[in-house]
């Protein structure tokens, strides 16, 4: 599995742009807290990502991992707000 980095200032602007505390980032894309805060440039990373893991915050944030790479520009329909859940038992938030 191929390690990789992400552009932390278009996570950040994606996360904000949808309307996502880093918590539920982290809930949505398996990962905790203090790594979606180290990948938007809060604290140093130690590691390079694994490229699921980059997979996964691209699919909780409706975009292409290129986008999160910076490989692909930001589009007006990336910074749109995340449809609202439809779950209704309270997990999703």
């Amino acid at each position: 599995m191929t390690a990789t980095t992400i552009d932390a200032d278009t996570l950040k602007t994606l996360r904000k742009a949808r309307k996502l505390g880093r918590p539920k980032l982290a809930k949505l894309a398996g990962l905790t807290e203090r790594q979606v805060a180290r990948l938007e440039g809060a604290a140093p990373m130690r590691d390079a990502l694994a490229q699921d893991s980059v997979l996964r915050i691209a699919a909780a944030l409706g975009v292409s991992a290129e986008v999160l790479f910076g490989d692909a520009p930001l589009t007006d329909f990336d910074l749109q707000p995340a449809a609202k859940s439809s779950c209704t038992s309270g997990c999703c938030g």
